[in-house]
């Protein structure tokens, strides 16, 4: 099965809890008169001391979040919970403070710093007490019921299923029946909080209003430097640059699964069944590669045979991940790193195991915490996690307030920008094998991270996509199933297993719909980090298919990286990105570049299967 790193690296778990606790903004949020007009003076003060009180509860937040995620019991939960009740008073109270400046000019500096303080506030709730201990109740509702979700086929309560046990079945089973009865187990669990969504909708609305923003799908795209109608015509202008090598894509993978399935279960035309991808929502399809991979492109090597024939180990694994930043020129890992991350799942205690890397101190105190496995797939996810931290450390120096990525999609795709240097090319650097594969063998690595990266696209834009018509009221609670199956068909070109109606709410089966987790930066990330990629090649003078490089080595491709990362959040991400890239507009046209090859195949293909 396919590993994603979706929102779970330290910087994100900071920010989803924000989104789930900041939501009791007290009254005095109103524009209440104030006893005299500030002053520059006043709030450059402010901002001082904001930063000081908003660093020493991160930090106490993190040591409590840290211990708990590594000794996982009752009493580690209180402290995590009691440091996270004292982060969400502080900022709660700093964001209520803040608006008493709305209106005053001020100092570029200072006024990028309360508008980011404001805006660590995802989900302001209404002044009104009622309603916000009932937007709070609401939330937390749908959270639960979500993660309480269990399929019990035939009612039978001994036999019931999780949604990761579902989840394998769609990965591995091949019987189309069966993979339906998956698909549909799982997506019974939302419709009971359909009616709390609408009325979450409504509440998280009032509280945008009074905050001044349109709406709460226009306060989140107000995150990104630019308007939010401006933000989203960008999205479209996006998705519309990678939507021919989607559709290339959709197409050959329709043809596999006809030869698989036949007619009666795949139409030859139209939408496609969502229960066939190998995935609950279709966002990636990376578990149904035995089916449509390419018959003429096996592997050269088998990297997971290289490693424990080498007898490698979790701590070498971590080792390979820190000479690729060496080789950049970037410092080696702090001593501290290597003596408080965790690499083994321990045998004596139950630890969240899933890879993250952590910020302890936003200063050296980075660590990763993984249960590796010596296998292709760890070996990249290291270096993925790696990039994080080295981004962490990067921007240390900077203010708290400043000290994260330069939008939310750009940390993502910082990690997935250093794990596509993760070639045969860089293997072979390294020693791990001896000979390049020819660039014939490439169309199945392509394939492979195809069936990841760009089928994801369409599923990244159309979250979101769906929350702001229904935030701005173009969709209402009585179209929400209509409006997410409309938006699924067009973009992703995917229908349900069977009809569905307004009783059932298929978009709140998708963990951040009911979580209120914003989703545009996966979508970002998925295109930033190749137009990063590219550029980092370019500057190493390297050329050639853009899946063949790896920038492994290159000083001055690393000294760029260094400089951008150090931005942090200092600056309008198009400041960041031209840094980095000479460009201060996101461009897809990278993502084509690098999987133009695989695109060139699959255009060769389809007309090979429409001719049968």
């Amino acid at each position: 099965m396919t590993n994603n790193h979706f929102g779970l690296d330290l910087f994100k778990i900071r920010a989803y809890w924000l989104m789930i606790t900041l939501l009791i903004l007290c009254a005095s949020c109103s524009n209440n008169p104030v006893a005299s007009k500030p002053t520059v003076a006043d709030a450059e003060k402010f901002v001082a001391e904001a930063e000081k009180r908003y660093l020493a509860v991160t930090i106490k937040d993190s040591r409590a979040s840290w211990i708990q995620s590594n000794f996982i019991t009752d009493d580690t939960e209180v402290i995590a919970a009691e440091a996270r009740d004292e982060l969400t008073k502080v900022v709660k109270e700093l964001a209520e403070e803040s608006r008493k400046f709305d209106g005053l000019s001020l100092p570029e500096d200072i006024a990028r710093k309360i508008k980011l303080l404001k805006l660590a506030v995802p989900l302001p709730a209404p002044s009104d007490p009622k309603e916000r201990e009932e937007l709070t109740r609401t939330v937390v509702k749908m959270e639960s019921l979500y993660g309480k979700g269990k399929y019990c086929p035939d009612g039978e309560t001994g036999k019931c299923l999780s949604l990761g046990d579902l989840e394998t079945i769609l990965a591995e089973n091949r019987n189309p029946e069966e993979l339906k009865k998956a698909w549909l187990g799982w997506h019974q669990v939302s419709p009971p909080y359909r009616k709390d969504y609408a009325r979450f909708v409504l509440l998280g609305n009032k509280g945008a209003s009074e905050m001044g923003f349109k709406d709460l799908g226009a306060m989140w795209r107000s995150n990104y430097d630019m308007e939010p109608d401006a933000f989203a015509a960008e999205m479209e202008r996006l998705w519309q640059q990678v939507k021919p090598l989607y559709d290339s894509l959709h197409t050959y993978v329709r043809g596999k699964l006809r030869q698989k399935y036949g007619d009666a279960v795949v139409p030859a035309s139209g939408p496609i069944p969502a229960h066939l991808f190998g995935n609950m929502w279709s966002q990636q399809w990376a578990n149904i590669y035995d089916v449509v991979k390419p018959q003429t492109s096996a592997p050269a090597y088998d990297l997971t045979k290289v490693l424990t024939a080498r007898k490698t180990d979790a701590k070498q694994m971590v080792k390979y991940g820190e000479t690729f930043f060496n080789s950049l020129d970037f410092q080696t890992l702090p001593n501290t790193f290597w003596d408080r991350s965790l690499f083994l799942k321990p045998q004596d205690r139950e630890v969240v195991c899933h890879a993250s890397a952590w910020d302890i101190d936003n200063q050296k105190d980075v660590r990763l915490k993984m249960c590796i496995k010596i296998n292709d797939e760890d070996f990249t996810t290291i270096h993925h996690e790696l990039g994080h931290n080295y981004y962490q450390m990067a921007y240390a120096p900077q203010p708290p307030l400043y000290q994260n990525s330069a939008n939310d999609g750009f940390h993502e795709a910082i990690g997935d920008t250093i794990a596509l240097s993760v070639t045969p090319e860089y293997l072979k650097k390294i020693g791990l094998i001896d000979n390049v594969p020819d660039e014939k063998a490439d169309l199945g690595l392509l394939m492979r991270l195809a069936l990841d990266k760009v089928a994801f696209l369409p599923f990244g834009y159309l979250v979101d996509q769906w929350r702001w018509k229904v935030f701005s009221g173009e969709v209402g609670p009585g179209d929400y199933n209509k409006a997410w199956w409309e938006l699924r068909e067009k973009y992703q070109g995917i229908a349900p297993p069977v009809p569905r109606s307004e009783a059932n709410f298929d978009p709140g089966a998708k963990y951040h719909v009911p979580a209120n987790v914003p989703y545009a930066r996966y979508f970002l990330a998925h295109i930033l980090q190749f137009q990063f990629h590219r550029a980092l090649c370019r500057e190493a003078g390297i050329k050639g298919p853009l899946n063949r490089c790896s920038i492994y080595g290159n000083k001055q491709v690393g000294d760029r990286l260094q400089k951008m990362l150090a931005m942090g959040q200092s600056r309008p991400w198009p400041e960041a990105l031209k840094a980095l890239t000479g460009e201060d507009k996101i461009d897809a046209t990278a993502i084509l570049d690098y999987f133009a090859p695989l695109k060139t195949w699959l255009d060769e293909q389809n007309k090979l299967l429409a001719a049968k």
